[in-house]
C-alpha cells in the first residue's frame, strides 16, 4: 500500500450470488452458491474456505442512521469444479439477491 498515491485499496474480492444449492426438484435456501471473481478451479477455492463474506443491500427505512444493511456469511466448501463456492449466511439470502454482488473478505487468514 503506497501512501499519498490517492489509489483506493480494496480489502475484499467481489463475488456474484448465483442462487441456492439445489437438486432437480428441491432447493435448499440455507446454502447459497457464490462465484468468486478470479477463481476458476476447485483448488483455488481452498484458500477461500472459512473466509467471511457480506451481502450489503439498501433498504427504504433508516435504521441506526443508515439505509444500508448487511447479512454476514462464511464460505463453507467448493461446489463443483469451476470455482463456485457454497456459503452459509446468518439469515438466508432473499431471492431478490440473486445476481447481486457480495464482498468476500480476506479474513480470517490462515497465513
Amino acid at each position: 500500500m503506497v501512501k499519498g498515491s490517492g489509489e483506493r485499496v480494496r480489502l475484499y474480492v467481489r463475488g456474484t450470488i448465483l442462487g441456492y444449492k439445489r437438486s432437480k426438484s428441491n432447493q435448499y435456501p440455507s446454502t447459497s452458491l457464490i462465484q468468486v471473481e478470479g477463481v476458476n478451479t476447485k483448488e483455488e477455492v481452498s484458500w477461500y474456505a472459512g473466509k467471511r463474506m457480506a451481502y450489503i443491500y439498501k433498504a427504504n427505512v433508516k435504521k441506526n442512521g443508515s439505509h444500508y444493511r448487511c447479512i454476514w456469511g462464511k464460505v463453507t466448501r467448493p461446489h463443483g469444479n469451476s470455482g463456485v463456492v457454497r456459503a452459509k449466511f446468518k439469515s438466508n439470502l432473499p431471492p431478490k439477491s440473486m445476481g447481486d454482488r457480495v464482498r468476500v473478505f480476506m479474513y480470517p487468514s490462515t497465513i
